[in-house]
């Protein structure tokens, strides 16, 4: 039998400190995972949730995704800080912008992935993954021309605008939100009733979970609609299971 693939494992990929560059000059950390020993058939920009509310990008489900879906799924994980946001990784330049301001990190993301200035990457096929607050980044600023949709994991709408929706459903872009039955801020009747203004966007209300999607449970239910979503032909429900090396996390 393999090791359980838990909370704590980290499975193989090649993994990079990065720096993203601003447009108004500040310096964001991040990293980019990428598949050990090929190249990833699609890419994962997240964006962590509220960095006020302790949100950064070891976001557990932001941490999980980049430990497992390189291995799993041939996936490209792109994490950063937005900026004044803190982690493990380090401090990215500046001050919180209320979600304003943040419209600069969501373009130097974009930029480094397409790899549109001299430190970047050309990464394939990307989606943008927002969560909570970063769910909110990706409604108003993420609909560029080389994203091919997004995905929002508890998206509050609260910052987002009907306006902001409307981009979206012109783009004609896949637009998938994963809502849990529980959530503290908007749960999945209401959800569907505000995201109808894009017709082509898929509402899943996740039975039992809440807004910080906690539990290995609900963590592999995230993982899996993403995988399905982003890249078809890998095996879903991904497996629980691992028979090759691995890592622990270290604060365990």
């Amino acid at each position: 039998m393999g090791t359980e693939i838990t909370a704590h494992v980290i499975l193989p990929a090649r993994r990079e400190q990065i720096e993203l560059k601003t447009a108004d000059g500040l310096t964001l950390v991040g990293e980019l995972a990428l598949p050990a020993d090929r190249d990833p058939v699609a890419t994962l920009v997240t964006f962590h949730p509220l960095p006020t509310a302790a949100g950064m990008m070891d976001s557990h489900v932001l941490r999980k995704a980049a430990w497992r879906l390189p291995a799993l799924a041939d996936l490209a994980v792109l994490r950063f800080n937005t900026r004044g946001t803190a982690s493990a990784r380090g401090r990215s330049g500046g001050e919180f912008g209320d979600g304003v301001a943040e419209r600069l990190d969501v373009a130097a993301a974009f930029e480094f992935a397409e790899g549109l200035n001299p430190y970047g990457r050309e990464l394939p096929n990307l989606w943008a993954l927002g969560w909570s607050f970063g769910s909110e980044l990706v409604l108003k600023y993420g609909c560029e021309p080389g994203v091919l949709g997004a995905i929002l994991l508890s998206p509050p709408l609260h910052r987002a605008q009907p306006e902001d929706l409307d981009v979206w459903a012109a783009s004609g872009k896949p637009v998938l939100a994963l809502v849990p039955e529980n959530d503290d801020y908007l749960r999945p009747a209401e959800a569907r009733e505000r995201f109808a203004r894009i017709p082509q966007a898929e509402v899943v209300g996740v039975y039992g979970a809440k807004h910080l999607w906690v539990g290995e449970k609900y963590v592999r239910i995230v993982l899996d609609a993403i995988v399905r979503r982003v890249n078809p032909a890998a095996a879903v429900p991904l497996p629980t299971e691992w028979d090759g090396p691995y890592e622990k996390y270290a604060a365990f």
